[in-house]
Formats: structure tokens, sequence, C-alpha cells
């Protein structure tokens, strides 16, 4: 039997209790830190799998590994799996009408579900596979919290979970099939805390400092700084706490949290100063203090070049997804949901990838079922932000995109929700794992690849991994 197909068959094995694992996450739809129920359950699983779990990790409760060796456990391959959920995205399962499961709960409107499940079952295939060609080599499966909110890749990279590791395969659910192309955004992440003194607006309000004046005005000159920053910079912000409810009393207290990302870690922190002198002022301006918590920061991803020719290999060889009449209905049906000017968008989103001659056949069918070829000289950057880009920093790392959805898709969204937990987000995920598991394999038998991708890391780290949080930064479980 041939790699690929025994790792098809190890997959194909596992479906049953995978699939039903996805359903069951996603119903869960844990917010970020609280995924409890839905770590219990991966690591039950890798638990009944043969492998090793240890739990709390990194000082997060829901942080895990599940890990098994076979002879002497070199190369050591890891694979990265999440399970977080979004606020406010509640939504019915496979139903392609807006209702939601329950008002104002969270839903997988990222997939996450999915993603921790895929790259399970590609981790059960890998052991499998050491197992029955007694091949050297050790899998481990990462538990990775979080994602959504301030993260926990980073913590775990600067906890050293990831130092004795020669490469790592994740995923993520998607609306084409390829080797992620993306060079994603660096991203920090802070509170800024405002103090004031209370007083009565009305009778004396010359005797307050108000906390609400000082957070407006840091807003004002956040909006000035926009203009003064690179073009490929982001300012993001969040009213935490606006100081009260009653108008006549002077608020001494407001909380802001701001964000901002830039293309690479070294920008994103000088603009992060940029944006706590605006903060200081703001205090001055006003009569008041601030203090700023530093709570969350992402290293910028970047695909590993030597990882990505196996992967690209890998699922050209598996496939895509096999999609029937039935799965094209639905995706038409998510499809129609949008707006006009969601549509206009999708249409050329359409021409770019497939061409203008192939819009309307793609819109009646709007799944992806082709390979899309991995050019390194065609990566590029986006908007987002994700704490893989910290693992990329301490050990080679490479994330592979699957189609779990319908084409032009828009993530964060009800759709989302309601097609992780459909036959699309079933078919992508299960796909992924083959190409994810295919893709350890071939990579523990290619010295010279691991070499390569070690050397790109390397080149880009300087020869270690630094956290862009310093030590004294925890993990904000309750306050992010």
């Amino acid at each position: 039997m041939t790699d690929i197909e025994y790792i098809e068959k190890a997959v194909e094995e596992e479906k049953k209790r995978i699939l039903e694992a996805n359903d069951r996450i996603w119903k869960f739809a844990e917010l970020p830190f609280q995924e409890n129920r839905s770590a219990e359950l991966l690591c039950s699983l890798l638990k009944e799998s043969g492998f090793s779990v240890e739990t709390g990790l990194a000082g997060i409760p829901t942080c895990f590994t599940g890990t098994f060796s076979f002879g002497t456990g070199k190369p050591v391959v890891g694979i990265l799996g999440e399970y977080d959920a979004l606020s406010g995205l509640s939504q019915e399962a496979g139903v392609p009408v807006k209702k939601e499961e329950e008002e104002g709960a969270p839903g997988h409107g990222c997939g996450h579900c999915a993603l921790g499940t895929g790259s399970l079952a590609a981790a059960i295939a890998v052991k499998k596979y050491l197992e029955e060609f007694k091949k050297d080599g050790t899998v481990i499966y990462f538990g990775c919290p979080a994602e959504e909110g301030a993260g926990s890749k980073q913590f775990m990279a600067r906890a050293g979970m990831f130092d004795d590791v020669d490469f790592v395969y994740t995923w993520h659910p998607a609306t084409a099939n390829q080797v992620d192309p993306m060079h994603s955004n660096a991203i920090m992440g802070a509170n800024f805390y405002f103090k004031g003194l209370s007083s009565h607006a009305g009778a004396t309000p010359y005797l307050g400092r108000s906390a609400l004046d000082s957070v407006e005005l840091m807003s004002v000159g956040c909006n000035y700084l926009r203009e003064h920053v690179i073009p490929e910079a982001r300012i993001h912000y969040a009213y935490i706490d606006a100081g009260g409810t009653a108008p006549n009393v002077v608020q001494d207290h407001a909380t802001v949290r701001y964000e901002v990302r830039a293309p690479y870690v070294s920008q994103v922190k000088e603009l992060y100063e940029r944006v706590v002198n605006v903060a200081k002022g703001a205090a001055m301006m006003t009569g008041t203090t601030v203090e700023s918590e530093l709570a969350m920061a992402f290293t910028e991803y970047i695909p590993n070049i030597a990882l990505a020719g196996v992967a690209d290999e890998c699922m050209k060889e598996i496939g895509a997804p096999q999609w029937t009449e039935e799965d094209y209905r639905l995706a038409r049906q998510f499809l129609e949901t949008y707006n006009e000017q969601t549509q206009v968008m999708i249409r050329n989103e359409i021409a770019a990838r497939y061409g203008d001659d192939r819009v309307e056949e793609i819109l009646e069918k709007p799944l992806d079922s082709e390979i899309h070829s991995f050019d390194p000289s065609k990566i590029r950057l986006e908007a987002g932000s994700t704490d893989v880009g910290d693992v990329g920093y301490a050990v080679p790392t490479l994330n592979i995109n699957m189609a779990t959805c319908c084409v032009g898709n828009v993530g964060h969204t009800w759709q989302m929700t309601a097609q992780s937990c459909s036959p699309l987000a079933h078919k992508g995920l299960l796909t992924a794992a083959k190409v994810m598991a295919l893709a350890s394999v071939r990579t523990m038998e290619r010295p010279e690849v691991i070499e390569a991708a070690k050397a790109e890391v390397k080149k880009r780290n300087g020869g270690k991994y630094t956290c862009p949080l310093p030590d004294s930064v925890k993990p904000p479980l309750d306050t992010y």
C-alpha cells in the first residue's frame, strides 16, 4: 500500500467520530479561553487513540498537547488545532437563512470546530502510519485556544513548547483549496485604563476630571495619527467601559481597547508606542491618569517555502473535496444571502481567480473543486492577523486552506457558522486532514526539506524566537 493510500484509509476510518466531534464542538461554541468542553473532548479522543496528553500548558487551562512517538522519536512533526468560537454569531446548522440557535450566543463563524477536528484526524493518521510502517518519529497535536481573542500560540512559543519540534503543519477553513499564499499582519493590542475624578456634572463640573473625555480625546488623537502611518497599518478600537450610564456624573473611570496592525512585528511595535503616547497626551489634557496593559501580540505569518513545496504536491495528489449536486445547491443558497455590494465583490473575486469567462460557471456551482498551485512569487499581504505567525518564527510552519464553504463566503458571519456544521465543512475538513497527514509523513522522510525549512526560519528570526510580549505579560484569561 502506498503512503497516500494508507493515509486516505486511515482518515476514512476516523470519519465518524471526527465528524461527530466537529458537530459537538460547533454546538459548544465556546469563547476564547473558555473552551473547556471542546478541549476536554479533543483530549478524550487523543487518549482513546493512544496519545499521551498534557493539559493546562503555557499558563492556559484549555491549552494541551497530545503526543505519540515511535522508534527514535525523530523527526518531530507538530499539527495545530483550534476550537474557539466568536461572540454573537449563533446560527442554526446548515440553514441558509439567518436564524439564531440562541439569541446573542457565540457561534463558530470562523470554522475552528472544523480546524480542530480536521487537525486531530491528521495527527491520528500520522500516528497510525508510524506504527504500521515502523517509522521513527513523533507527532504532536497542539491544542491552541483563543486564536480569536488574545491568542495562545505566542505564549506557547515563549514557553518553549515548539523548541524540539522540527516542523509544523496546520490548516484553515476557506473558500479555496491551496497552500495559503498570505503574509498576515503582525498585531498588538492593549487596554488603556483612564482614571479621573467624579463630580456633579451640573452643579460642580469644574471639580471633576473626566476619564470619558480622555478616551474620546485619545480617539481624536489616533484619528489624526492615521494619516501619518504606513498605508498597510491599521488602528482599531472598542470602548470596554464608558464610565457609567449617568450623564450628570463626571465619569471618573473609562477603559478603551486598541489594536494596531502592520506587516512586520518591528513596525507594529513602533506604531503601538505612538498610540501609547497619544493616550498619555489625552490624560495630560484632561488632568487624568492612564495605565496601559499590553495583553496580546502576534508576529506576522509568512509561508515556509520549503514546506509549501511538499504540501502543494500532496494537495494535488489528494485532490479537492468531492462535491455533490446537493452540495452545490446548498452553496448557491448561501451565496444568494449576501447583499448586492457583496455579490459584486464575489463576482470580481471569481473573475480574478478563475477568469472572466468562468464567472457564470462558478456561480452555478460555487464550491471550489480545484487545487490552486502555490507560487512563492505571489505571496501577498492580507490585513488580518493570526498567532500562527509566532509558531512560524519558532519552527518551520505552513498553513493550507481547504474549501469548507461557498465561493466568496465572508468569514466571521452567520453564513460561516451555518456552513461549519454542514456537509460542506465535513468534506473539507476530512480532505484537509489527508493533505496534512500525507505532507507530514513525506516531510519526515525528506531531511533535506526539513533543513531547508529550518534555514528559512533562522534567516527570519536571527536564530532565536523572540516573543513580542514581555515575560511579565501573562495570558489574559479574564480580561481580554
